[in-house]
């Protein structure tokens, strides 16, 4: 019996600002997206940002060494947070599994940006738990954060339904017991998810 339910930030309850803002950034700089994002994903990683081993200085300023962009850190920044945009359609379907009794939660390798935006568009209150990779120390490149995160709100892992649109995360969680999810659309999460809700 699946009692809790763990969304993504970026990507399913919100747009993925991290990719669309670097998208953007990259064309600015004349750069090739898709190679520019790489470099920008495993230096958020190399750096302990994503962690919260370091800062947000240290992660632009390593990003603009090894990428040459023009941007300062305030414009990289921005440019990126003003693309995470809220899915209500989706946060609506949390509070509706939250309302029949099921925990939910959002496991997000995200950093102190994830506080700044739900400071300037609340968010957090929709759900019962929130975890963030900056503050847990752990990401979920590490595949013990999802019994972690499991055992934090007192569920087995296989009680628990994970959903991401990254596919090496669904792999990690399904791996360590977890149900799991691939986001494609509010559609079809809601029609795969009701199956492990009605077993």
């Amino acid at each position: 019996m699946v009692k809790a339910v763990m969304f993504d930030f970026g990507g399913v309850l919100a747009e993925e600002g991290f990719r669309e803002g670097l998208r953007a950034i990259a064309e600015n700089n004349g750069l090739t997206p898709g190679e520019f994002f790489g470099i920008a994903e495993d230096l958020i990683y190399k750096t302990g940002y994503v962690t919260g081993m370091t800062d947000e200085a240290f992660y632009l300023n390593a990003l603009r060494g090894a990428t040459g962009i023009i941007e300062s850190n305030e414009e990289i920044k921005h440019g990126i947070l003003q693309r995470f945009i809220l899915r209500p359609e989706v946060i609506g379907y949390a509070d509706e599994l939250r309302s029949r009794g099921l925990i939910t939660a959002i496991l997000s390798d995200q950093t102190n940006w994830l506080d700044e935006i739900n400071a300037e568009s609340p968010f957090f209150h929709h759900f019962d738990y929130v975890f963030n990779s900056f503050r847990l120390k752990k990401g979920k490149r590490d595949p013990s954060v999802f019994r972690d995160v499991c055992a934090a709100v007192g569920q087995a892992p296989g009680e628990t339904v994970f959903i991401d649109d990254n596919p090496g995360n669904i792999g990690r969680a399904l791996k360590e017991g977890l149900h799991a999810v691939q986001f494609i659309g509010i559609g079809d999460l809601k029609n795969k998810l009701e199956k492990y809700l009605t077993e």
